[in-house]
Protein backbone atom coordinates (compact mmCIF):
# COMPACT_ATOMS: atom_id res chain seq x y z
CA UNK A 1 0.00 0.00 0.00
CA UNK A 2 1.15 3.54 -0.74
CA UNK A 3 2.49 5.32 2.34
CA UNK A 4 1.72 8.89 3.34
CA UNK A 5 4.99 10.45 4.45
CA UNK A 6 4.89 13.79 6.25
CA UNK A 7 8.34 15.21 5.48
CA UNK A 8 9.43 18.70 6.43
CA UNK A 9 12.34 20.78 7.57
CA UNK A 10 12.01 22.37 11.00
CA UNK A 11 13.88 24.58 13.45
CA UNK A 12 15.13 23.21 16.76
CA UNK A 13 12.10 24.76 18.44
CA UNK A 14 9.65 23.03 16.09
CA UNK A 15 8.75 25.71 13.53
CA UNK A 16 8.31 25.02 9.82
CA UNK A 17 8.34 28.71 8.93
CA UNK A 18 8.76 32.20 10.38
CA UNK A 19 5.59 34.08 11.44
CA UNK A 20 5.41 35.60 7.91
CA UNK A 21 5.58 32.14 6.29
CA UNK A 22 9.17 32.43 5.07
CA UNK A 23 11.52 29.50 5.57
CA UNK A 24 14.87 31.02 4.64
CA UNK A 25 16.47 29.36 7.70
CA UNK A 26 16.07 25.88 6.20
CA UNK A 27 18.93 24.37 4.22
CA UNK A 28 19.99 21.08 2.65
CA UNK A 29 23.74 20.49 2.80
CA UNK A 30 25.43 18.65 -0.05
CA UNK A 31 25.86 15.43 1.91
CA UNK A 32 22.07 15.33 2.49
CA UNK A 33 21.20 15.59 -1.21
CA UNK A 34 21.60 11.86 -1.97
CA UNK A 35 19.11 11.02 0.80
CA UNK A 36 16.70 13.67 -0.49
CA UNK A 37 17.04 12.39 -4.07
CA UNK A 38 16.26 8.83 -2.90
CA UNK A 39 13.21 10.11 -0.98
CA UNK A 40 12.02 12.15 -3.97
CA UNK A 41 12.35 9.14 -6.31
CA UNK A 42 10.07 7.13 -3.98
CA UNK A 43 7.18 9.59 -4.63
CA UNK A 44 4.68 10.27 -7.34
CA UNK A 45 2.25 12.47 -5.40
CA UNK A 46 2.64 15.62 -3.28
CA UNK A 47 -0.02 17.17 -1.06
CA UNK A 48 0.14 20.64 0.44
CA UNK A 49 -2.10 23.21 2.05
CA UNK A 50 -3.10 26.44 0.34
CA UNK A 51 -0.70 28.58 2.39
CA UNK A 52 2.24 26.35 1.45
CA UNK A 53 1.09 26.52 -2.17
CA UNK A 54 0.94 30.34 -2.04
CA UNK A 55 4.49 30.54 -0.68
CA UNK A 56 5.95 28.11 -3.19
CA UNK A 57 4.10 29.83 -6.05
CA UNK A 58 5.44 33.24 -4.96
CA UNK A 59 8.95 31.72 -5.02
CA UNK A 60 8.35 30.61 -8.61
CA UNK A 61 8.08 26.93 -7.76
CA UNK A 62 4.36 26.21 -7.29
CA UNK A 63 4.67 22.43 -7.32
CA UNK A 64 7.00 19.48 -7.34
CA UNK A 65 7.35 19.09 -11.11
CA UNK A 66 5.71 17.24 -13.96
CA UNK A 67 6.53 13.74 -12.66
CA UNK A 68 4.72 14.41 -9.40
CA UNK A 69 0.94 14.75 -9.13
CA UNK A 70 0.30 17.84 -6.97
CA UNK A 71 -2.75 18.33 -4.75
CA UNK A 72 -3.60 21.51 -2.83
CA UNK A 73 -6.14 21.47 -0.01
CA UNK A 74 -7.93 24.80 0.20
CA UNK A 75 -11.05 26.14 1.89
CA UNK A 76 -10.97 29.31 -0.24
CA UNK A 77 -9.83 28.34 -3.77
CA UNK A 78 -12.30 26.54 -6.05
CA UNK A 79 -11.70 22.82 -6.62
CA UNK A 80 -10.44 21.62 -9.98
CA UNK A 81 -7.31 21.22 -12.06
CA UNK A 82 -5.24 24.18 -13.21
CA UNK A 83 -1.60 25.21 -13.49
CA UNK A 84 -0.44 21.62 -12.99
CA UNK A 85 -2.23 21.36 -9.65
CA UNK A 86 -5.40 19.67 -8.44
CA UNK A 87 -7.22 21.82 -5.90
CA UNK A 88 -9.43 19.95 -3.44
CA UNK A 89 -11.73 20.83 -0.54
CA UNK A 90 -12.96 18.89 2.41
CA UNK A 91 -11.83 15.94 4.45
CA UNK A 92 -8.45 14.48 3.39
CA UNK A 93 -9.64 10.93 4.18
CA UNK A 94 -11.77 10.70 1.03
CA UNK A 95 -8.87 11.70 -1.24
CA UNK A 96 -6.43 9.43 0.58
CA UNK A 97 -8.78 6.44 0.38
CA UNK A 98 -8.97 7.00 -3.38
CA UNK A 99 -5.21 7.55 -3.84
CA UNK A 100 -4.22 4.56 -1.72
CA UNK A 101 -6.35 2.27 -3.91
CA UNK A 102 -4.48 3.43 -7.03
CA UNK A 103 -1.18 1.92 -8.08
CA UNK A 104 1.71 4.24 -7.47
CA UNK A 105 4.54 5.36 -5.30
CA UNK A 106 4.45 7.03 -1.88
CA UNK A 107 2.60 10.25 -1.14
CA UNK A 108 4.44 13.28 0.28
CA UNK A 109 2.51 15.39 2.76
CA UNK A 110 4.77 18.42 2.40
CA UNK A 111 3.02 21.12 4.41
CA UNK A 112 1.74 22.88 6.29
CA UNK A 113 0.97 22.49 9.94
CA UNK A 114 -2.81 22.84 9.74
CA UNK A 115 -3.09 20.27 6.97
CA UNK A 116 -0.73 18.00 8.90
CA UNK A 117 -3.06 18.28 11.88
CA UNK A 118 -6.03 17.23 9.70
CA UNK A 119 -4.08 14.20 8.44
CA UNK A 120 -3.04 13.27 11.99
CA UNK A 121 -6.64 13.61 13.24
CA UNK A 122 -7.76 11.21 10.52
CA UNK A 123 -4.79 8.90 11.26
CA UNK A 124 -3.54 9.11 7.66
CA UNK A 125 0.19 9.64 8.34
CA UNK A 126 2.31 6.48 8.01
CA UNK A 127 5.75 8.04 8.47
CA UNK A 128 7.22 11.35 9.61
CA UNK A 129 10.57 12.49 8.22
CA UNK A 130 12.09 15.57 9.84
CA UNK A 131 15.14 17.54 8.82
CA UNK A 132 16.08 19.54 11.91
CA UNK A 133 18.27 22.58 11.37
CA UNK A 134 20.31 24.06 14.26
CA UNK A 135 18.47 27.35 14.70
CA UNK A 136 16.01 28.59 17.32
CA UNK A 137 13.42 30.96 15.86
CA UNK A 138 11.51 31.82 19.02
CA UNK A 139 8.27 32.25 17.04
CA UNK A 140 6.74 31.00 13.85
CA UNK A 141 4.39 28.47 12.32
CA UNK A 142 4.54 25.27 14.37
CA UNK A 143 4.95 21.88 12.73
CA UNK A 144 2.34 20.41 15.04
CA UNK A 145 -0.44 22.84 15.96
CA UNK A 146 -2.58 21.31 18.70
CA UNK A 147 -5.90 19.64 18.18
CA UNK A 148 -5.24 16.00 17.29
CA UNK A 149 -5.28 12.86 19.44
CA UNK A 150 -2.13 11.11 20.58
CA UNK A 151 -0.38 9.20 17.80
CA UNK A 152 2.55 6.88 18.56
CA UNK A 153 5.59 6.57 16.31
CA UNK A 154 8.77 4.49 16.43
CA UNK A 155 12.17 5.77 15.32
CA UNK A 156 13.33 3.95 12.19
CA UNK A 157 16.36 6.08 11.26
CA UNK A 158 18.50 8.95 12.47
CA UNK A 159 21.40 10.53 10.61
CA UNK A 160 23.65 13.53 11.09
CA UNK A 161 24.82 15.67 8.19
CA UNK A 162 27.15 18.63 7.75
CA UNK A 163 26.24 22.08 9.07
CA UNK A 164 24.40 20.41 11.99
CA UNK A 165 21.41 19.06 10.04
CA UNK A 166 19.86 16.01 11.71
CA UNK A 167 17.43 13.74 9.89
CA UNK A 168 14.90 11.69 11.86
CA UNK A 169 12.47 9.17 10.41
CA UNK A 170 9.56 7.71 12.34
CA UNK A 171 7.02 5.02 11.48
CA UNK A 172 3.44 5.10 12.75
CA UNK A 173 2.78 2.44 15.40
CA UNK A 174 -0.81 1.31 15.21
CA UNK A 175 -2.25 -1.10 17.74
CA UNK A 176 -3.37 -4.56 16.76
CA UNK A 177 -7.03 -5.22 15.92
CA UNK A 178 -9.25 -5.27 18.96
CA UNK A 179 -7.05 -2.91 20.97
CA UNK A 180 -7.61 0.79 21.39
CA UNK A 181 -5.86 2.92 18.73
CA UNK A 182 -3.18 5.32 19.91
Amino acid sequence: MRKVIMALGISLDGYIARPDGSFDFLFMPGDFMADFAAFHSSLDTAIMGRKTYDITKAMGEGGMGAKIRNYVFSRTLPPGERDGMTFVKGNPKALMDRLRKQKGKNIWLMGGGELGRDFLKADLVDEIHLGIVPVLLGAGIPLFPGGFPQRNFALIENKSFSKGLVSLKYKRVRSKAGKKKS
